[in-house]
C-alpha cells in the first residue's frame, strides 16, 4: 500500500508541475511579461483552462 501513496503522490506533483510550466508558457506568449507569467504559473491549472474558455 505504501509504494501506491509514492506513486500517486508523484503522479500528482508532476501533474501540478506540469500545469505551473504550460500556465508560464501560455501567459508569456500572450502577454510579454516575465511577471505576469509568473502570477499566472502560481495559479497553474486555473489559468491554463481559463485561457482554453476564454480563448
Amino acid at each position: 500500500m505504501g509504494e501506491n501513496k509514492t506513486i500517486i503522490k508523484k503522479t500528482v506533483k508532476s501533474g501540478v508541475s506540469f500545469g505551473s510550466a504550460l500556465a508560464m508558457v501560455i501567459s508569456y506568449t500572450a502577454w510579454k511579461s516575465i511577471g505576469w507569467a509568473i502570477f499566472h504559473g502560481l495559479l497553474g491549472w486555473v489559468y491554463v483552462i481559463y485561457y482554453a474558455i476564454q480563448y
